[in-house]
């Protein structure tokens, strides 16, 4: 019976913990970091604070999961693109183009993840997941240049510029003072039109 009840317990505990991950997370989308003090994760996660700094022991500790978890999606869909079986331009455009829109369509969210004051532990989660991005994006960097469609490069600094161009882009448009600032699908285009440029697509046939 023992056993049995630390089991439960473990289960509790876990239950508390994803819960409080997800109150988070939707005070971050609706307004940012600034809009999520720990008594305000407590009151939407319908726990305690103490409870939150039993799982979490600071404030920076829990958004360092949060943008981890978020990171960890936005990177299973960059690399399900990637990998596809189109050119390295048509890839590098689309893996763009889905990361723009989706943080157009959650610009506080977005905003938090690009460029908000943040703690330094944050700040340093943040910089670790934009390699993660450089990542992905040196692949199809990699990929171009061995097929001719991108001259011949250096990949990691190739990678860390595009990601900084459509991260940097997006800091205005998400911004909570973003209003009369350009959004939708033409500012998805001239990024990746940008992107692609920066790449050196159509290069490559002319001689770089």
């Amino acid at each position: 019976m023992a056993y049995k009840r630390s089991e439960l317990m473990e289960k509790r505990l876990a239950g508390n913990r994803e819960a409080i991950l997800a109150a988070a997370r939707r005070l971050v989308a609706a307004g940012g970091y600034r809009n999520a003090p720990i008594t305000a994760v407590a009151a939407e996660a319908g726990v305690s604070t103490g409870l939150i700094y039993r799982h979490f022991p600071s404030k920076a500790d829990l958004f360092v999961e949060v943008l981890t978890a978020a990171v960890e999606h936005e990177l299973d869909i960059l690399s399900a693109i990637a990998d596809g079986p189109q050119p390295a331009a048509v890839r590098l455009q689309q893996a763009v183009a889905s990361f723009v829109r989706r943080a157009l369509a959650g610009p506080a969210l977005a905003y938090a993840f690009i460029a908000e004051p943040v703690d330094p532990e944050v700040e340093a989660e943040r910089i670790r997941c934009r390699r993660l991005f450089g990542d992905v994006f040196k692949r199809i960097l990699g990929d171009g240049v061995r097929s001719g469609e991108f001259p011949a490069q250096d990949l990691d600094v190739g990678a860390a510029c595009i990601v900084g161009a459509f991260t940097e882009a997006l800091v205005g448009p998400t911004a909570p003072s973003r209003d009369g600032l350009r959004g939708g699908e033409p500012l998805v285009e001239a990024i990746g039109a940008l992107c692609l440029r920066a790449a050196g697509a159509g290069m490559a046939a002319h001689g770089g």
